[in-house]
């Protein structure tokens, strides 16, 4: 079986494109991220299918943010296809919400701090708070963390200060804006390439584009593996 470090992220148009690039990587990859853009488009019958017929890890990332009610009324629909990542954003009553929806399930509930494609610039033009945006970022896993998420997402350049935490011991960090080497950025800034996530303090990261666009997705995952090792 592959290395489940590998998480591919299914950011493709729809269900049946999803299958038919999990059925090319084949043993080749174990974990699968599949988001909100799928999510009307057979997101979840692709989820519930790669994890019962085919025995993959499955990781939903539908970054969840509500009242705490309807957050923890999702998350317990969502329990029950058993998956085993699930995202929402790290403010203290959603994540404490989650915990609750989840109820006695294994499901990992993460906590985004803030997204890989934004930097200081798309935060000002948000309104929130100043300040150095790793600062904010270690701030808002800090208090996630400490309201019970199981883990967090975040940026592989704040991976490090992250894992250095208090309240990061045992907890995962999984980093999304991975590129291996050569590869186009798109619209992350926030980057860092598979070996050195790792080495920074990630427990699992995350690689879409970089794998689905290649001519040889298979060869493409195999070197993100190969470098992982």
């Amino acid at each position: 079986m592959s290395d489940d470090r590998l998480i591919v992220a299914l950011d493709v148009p729809n269900a049946l494109d999803g299958l038919q690039l999990a059925e090319t990587l084949g043993d080749t990859v174990s974990f699968y991220k599949i988001g909100l853009g799928m999510l009307t488009t057979g997101g979840l019958a692709l989820a519930n299918e790669l994890k019962q017929d085919h025995g993959k890890r499955i990781f939903l990332d539908m970054k969840l943010f509500d009242i705490g009610a309807t957050v923890e009324a999702a998350v317990r629909g969502l329990a029950q296809f058993d998956l085993d990542f699930l995202t929402v954003h790290g403010d203290p009553h959603v994540v404490r919400a989650a915990q609750i929806g989840k109820g006695g399930k294994e499901m990992k509930i993460l906590a985004v701090t803030i997204l890989t494609s934004l930097d200081r610039d798309d935060l000002n033009a948000s309104c929130l708070k100043p300040g150095d945006v790793q600062d904010l970022v270690l701030e808002r896993a800090a208090n996630a963390l400490s309201a019970g998420a199981d883990g967090v997402i975040a940026s592989p350049q704040e991976a490090a200060l992250i894992r250095a935490l208090p309240e990061a011991a045992g907890k995962l960090i999984v980093t999304p804006g991975v590129r291996p080497a050569g590869a186009a950025l798109g619209d992350q800034k926030r980057v860092a390439t598979p070996a050195q996530a790792i080495l920074d303090g990630a427990d699992h990261i995350v690689v879409g584009r970089p794998i689905w666009q290649a001519t040889s997705p298979i060869a493409a995952a195999k070197a993100v593996l190969a470098e992982l090792a």
